[in-house]
């Protein structure tokens, strides 16, 4: 993806921050503040429920076997 140069001005409490908690999580300033407006519009949400749908699709069988309760023969509901 092509990145563009985007120059904001904020107070320097509000930059303190940012360099702070982009540190704390092990990131530039730039990817921080990246993350956070992805996060704001919803993209790494989308990202996330994308990805785990491709997850569950490649090992559904995996999953279908391991959880799959004993099925019954008897189709009658159950009754009191």
């Amino acid at each position: 993806m092509a990145k563009t140069q985007l120059n904001v001005r904020v107070d320097e409490g509000t930059a303190r921050a940012a360099r702070e908690r982009a540190l704390a999580r092990g990131m530039s300033v730039n990817r921080y503040i990246e993350e956070l407006v992805r996060q704001d519009t919803g993209e790494a949400g989308r990202t996330f429920v994308e990805a785990a749908a491709d997850f569950m699709k490649r090992y559904e069988s995996a999953f279908a076997e391991e959880c799959a309760e004993p099925r019954r023969t008897d189709h009658r509901e159950d009754r009191a």
